[in-house]
């Protein structure tokens, strides 16, 4: 691992490229809304600043440029390579609206190319606060201060406590493992798991008796190098408590309001009655967030921040709800109204399915759904529901017209798919109506830049025949049958959120 300028984060290695929901502007604001806190979505035609801290290859910035063209988005990370693959995506689509700082966010605050940053509406870090020491987290909290406007929404993601307590001793093993094995950093993770594995057979206790330990061991063999480096080779790797967050945000007039994981703002669902018992002796949110995550494997919290909360009563959370639209993202057939939740299994009644199978019917406003059932079931669980069981995104733009940005975006994207074998990791799409992403493997990617070229579906066989290229001759009818189901399932949503032409 290079150490003489990366102070022992891993940057040897570029990490996954990724796409994850959770940093969209739409539910960082279904989040603020779930918790009773107004917010201010841009309209259609309003200009807006997007900040992603941490931003590895830039995927999910990318595509919030793409889908929001009059928006400026600010992507920073610390590794070059990081900014390099991702302003030559931008490049490559001719995307303009987006641009890509190379800098030490324990340096950055207060700097002349922290000046050129517009003042951001949504900020988003995803797993970064896990990974760096106490001067960058501080230097975040900094420009934070600095560039997260009045009212503006801030998306934080980190390895949490207790449920990572069962792994510290288990990433520490890799890293010590690691750092004293030649190569670079992938090589040493991999070094550092080989042990793990090793004494997890000689029945080591720690990697037998600890069911999180036992279980990472077992699960890394299927995970990317390049994650698994991130992971495990960053030297100030550390889990946090909530409450610890919280604190250290609060110093940038940042308050907690919610999960951007939707279901989890709704304690029936991921606890028991007994717990739920225990929980609602307390009113303070903290404490109440400590309870419920001493009751769930919950290891990765997607917390959501405001600078300068404007609560709403019940009433007018339910109100602005009731005006946000969703749109399906699976086909009417996938509908699922039974979610398996940490509570168990919830069955939807029947109200709440007849609402649920209208939604996949097309783009629908939560309080037209409602009417459904006279207006007495409860907004915030419905679109919760409908986004949390990842059936439906909220739609930022109602009309959803396609973007040049977003065409050329996904036809890059889609252009560097040349196997049906290639596995990143949460690709996604770009979309103007929803403006975000539409979470996609890279066979839809590949389908997607193929119809924006001018093709139709009816080309399967030259399609399959481009994907198949690396695979042995008798797996060609499974490459046919996963293609031309891809083609059923997944074009009919594609076009009816306008992310390729009818």
């Amino acid at each position: 691992m290079t150490r003489s300028w990366s102070n022992g984060y891993v940057a040897d290695i570029a990490y996954i490229e990724g796409f994850y929901v959770q940093q969209s502007p739409a539910r960082m604001a279904l989040a603020c809304l779930c918790g009773n806190v107004a917010i201010d979505l841009p309209e259609p035609d309003d200009s807006a600043c997007y900040l992603e801290l941490g931003c590895g290859c830039g995927m999910g910035a990318l595509l919030i440029a793409a889908s929001n063209p009059a928006w400026q988005v600010v992507a920073v990370d610390y590794n070059p390579a990081h900014i390099a693959i991702g302003a030559g995506l931008a490049r490559a689509a001719r995307i303009d609206n987006i641009r890509f700082i190379e800098a030490d966010l324990a340096q950055l605050a207060g700097s002349a190319a922290a000046a050129t940053i517009p003042t951001a509406d949504f900020v988003s870090m995803h797993g970064l606060w896990s990974w760096v020491g106490a001067d960058v987290r501080a230097g975040i909290i900094r420009l934070l201060a600095a560039k997260t406007r009045p009212g503006g929404m801030v998306h934080v993601s980190y390895n949490a406590l207790p449920a990572w307590q069962g792994g510290i001793g288990l990433q520490r093993l890799i890293y010590e493992a690691g750092i004293r094995s030649p190569g670079r950093s992938d090589l040493q993770a991999q070094a550092g798991l080989a042990l793990a594995r090793e004494i997890k057979q000689a029945e080591g206790r720690y990697l037998t008796e600890s069911s999180l330990a036992r279980d990472l061991v077992d699960a890394t063999a299927g995970m990317s190098h390049e994650y698994l480096s991130h992971e495990y080779m960053a030297a100030d790797w550390a889990p946090a408590f909530h409450a610890d967050v919280a604190a250290a945000m609060a110093q940038a007039k940042l308050d907690w309001v919610a999960s951007a994981n939707p279901l989890e703002n709704f304690p029936e669902l991921m606890l028991t009655a007994e717990q739920r018992t225990v929980m609602d002796r307390y009113k303070d949110p903290i404490m109440r967030e400590l309870i419920k995550d001493m009751c769930l494997p919950r290891q990765l919290r997607h917390d959501v921040f405001v600078r300068g909360a404007r609560r709403l009563s019940n009433s007018e959370r339910d109100a602005a709800i009731a005006q946000l639209t969703v749109v399906p993202v699976v086909s009417p057939d996938e509908l699922q109204t039974k979610i398996r939740v940490p509570a168990g299994m919830a069955e939807m009644g029947d109200p709440l399915k007849t609402m649920m199978a209208t939604a996949m019917r097309g783009p629908a406003k939560i309080g037209d759904l409602l009417a459904l059932h006279d207006g007495r079931s409860n907004p915030a669980e419905l679109v919760s529901v409908l986004v949390g069981s990842h059936q439906c995104q909220i739609a930022m733009r109602q009309d959803g017209a396609r973007a040049d940005t977003a065409d050329r975006l996904n036809r890059v994207l889609g252009s560097r798919v040349h196997s049906i074998a290639e596995a990143r990791t949460t690709g996604g799409l770009a979309s103007s109506q929803l403006g975000t992403g539409l979470t996609a493997p890279p066979l839809v990617q590949f389908i997607a830049a193929r119809l924006l070229g001018g093709e139709r579906e009816d080309n399967v066989e030259s399609w399959i025949e481009a994907l198949s290229a690396d695979v042995v001759p008798e797996k060609h009818d499974t490459v046919r049958s996963v293609v031309c189901a891809a083609i059923e399932q997944r074009v009919p949503i594609l076009r009816q959120l306008r992310i390729v032409p009818d």
